[in-house]
């Protein structure tokens, strides 16, 4: 064994060779160095405004959803590192990945019948962007090889992801000219239980309509625009999408990476809609936070179109495609999630952000406060100091991770009241000092 590091040199290094999402090389700020995770609190590796500990607001990027060092996952992945931890998946297969595709298969919307089981959120979408166009090629139209999207979405970091990231707002904007160009729609009317706007909706079918000799796909975030502003629209757009796809024989593709396994209140954010798309990717709390894995479903008809092609094989296979390992837990934080009364969980979580989150809308600088599901939302009126902002919810107990002008909460669905009320505590002091 490695002697241990002190905190000090842990972090001289982290900042001397560690490249950290979304900053510089070397950073700027110094991370908080994490020693463990057990529940909802992480440990820290040294004390930081006076906190050796914080609640985890944001389940580690919303993947989180049972908190950490959870036994029945824990068991599952040590039961699984016994018998194996990986082999390939070309030509290979074993019971962790086809007991998780079924259960996929059975907890999704009916139509979707097939997994391919990609390494993260932004593989799962790159690879549904695939099937959809080869699909088309299969069938003789490779004309229709564009997307449509609307603004102010998020579907990762990775090529195609990156094309139908929001192009102006978004961080992607670097990019303009290099990556595909697709097409948008302007963003969805904010609101969940807003009444829907017909002039929205006309945008949308009329779009459509005119792009769908060359449009592969619709894809979206449903309910939820994630990262690209953690903004709610009505259920009444994606049964517009759903409509005008059908009409003009156009894919639909739902992003669920972050809106998957209940966080909106649903299982699946579809559901609040009433609608099956052809494809859906999801990932981010597929294992309970444990490890990177990905999925993007499909239907018959998608797979079958592609199976009658020229290739009539999608042509994709990570290396760690299938992982047992991952493979083993994400079923077992499923079977985990489904064995209790999650929507009741969330439900009281969404209570207490309603009730905790209320006094933000009193502050200065609030533009507004926000809550679905276990999701709680303070958007400013300018933009986040994130230093100032993070050191606020530090004193709180808290950990968050603001951007742009929002101030944001997705706790981990096993959270109790009183740590759901610290963490809007923290989220009103960042709030204040952000």
């Amino acid at each position: 064994m490695p002697e241990p590091l002190t905190p000090d040199a842990l972090l001289a290094l982290d900042r001397q060779h560690v490249w950290h999402p979304y900053g510089p090389m070397p950073g700027t700020a110094a991370p908080l160095l994490v020693e463990s995770a057990s529940g909802v609190r992480l440990r820290l590796g040294e004390p930081v405004e006076g906190r050796d500990e914080l609640v985890d607001g944001m389940s580690s990027w919303w993947s989180a959803v049972h908190g950490y060092n959870h036994p029945v996952l824990n068991d599952a992945a040590h039961g699984q590192l016994e018998r194996m931890s990986h082999v390939m998946f070309g030509g290979l297969t074993h019971e962790p990945a086809v007991r998780l595709a079924k259960r996929l298969v059975d907890i999704t919307p009916e139509p979707l019948q097939h997994v391919f089981l990609a390494d993260s959120g932004s593989v799962s979408v790159e690879v549904a962007v695939k099937m959809c166009l080869q699909y088309w090629r299969s069938l003789g139209k490779p004309r229709k090889q564009r997307l449509l999207t609307w603004r102010g979405g998020y579907h990762g970091d990775t090529w195609q992801p990156m094309s139908v990231c929001d192009p102006d707002g978004g961080m992607h904007e670097l990019w303009q000219g290099v990556l595909p160009r697709q097409i948008f729609a302007e963003a969805p009317p904010a609101g969940f239980g807003a009444e829907p706007d017909a002039a929205y909706a006309a945008h949308l079918r009329e779009l459509i309509g005119r792009h769908a000799e060359e449009l592969a796909a619709v894809i979206v975030e449903p309910m939820v625009q994630g990262a690209g502003g953690m903004s709610f629209h009505s259920p009444a757009y994606l049964r517009v999408l759903r409509e005008a796809c059908d009409e003009h024989g156009v894919l639909l593709v739902l992003d669920e990476i972050a809106t998957g396994f209940g966080r909106t209140g649903a299982l699946f954010a579809a559901e609040h809609a009433g609608i099956a798309p052809d494809v859906m990717c999801l990932g981010k709390a597929l294992t309970g936070g444990y490890m990177t894995l990905a999925a993007t479903l499909c239907t018959t008809a998608v797979a079958d179109g592609i199976s009658r092609g020229a290739l009539p094989v999608l042509a994709h296979g990570p290396t760690f495609m299938g992982n047992p390992l991952a493979a083993t837990v994400a079923d077992a934080s499923i079977g985990l999630l489904l064995s209790q009364d999650w929507q009741q969980e969330v439900k009281r979580i969404e209570a207490g952000l309603r009730d905790g989150l209320a006094p933000a809308a009193r502050l200065a600088g609030v533009r507004e406060v926000r809550v679905l599901g276990a999701i709680g939302v303070v958007q400013l009126d300018h933009e986040v100091d994130m230093a100032a902002a993070t050191r606020a919810a530090v004193r709180e107990g808290v950990w968050l991770r603001p951007f742009r002008d929002l101030i944001y909460t997705m706790p981990p669905y096993i959270t109790g009241d009183e740590d759901v009320a610290r963490i809007c505590a923290a989220v009103c002091a960042a709030a204040r000092e952000g």
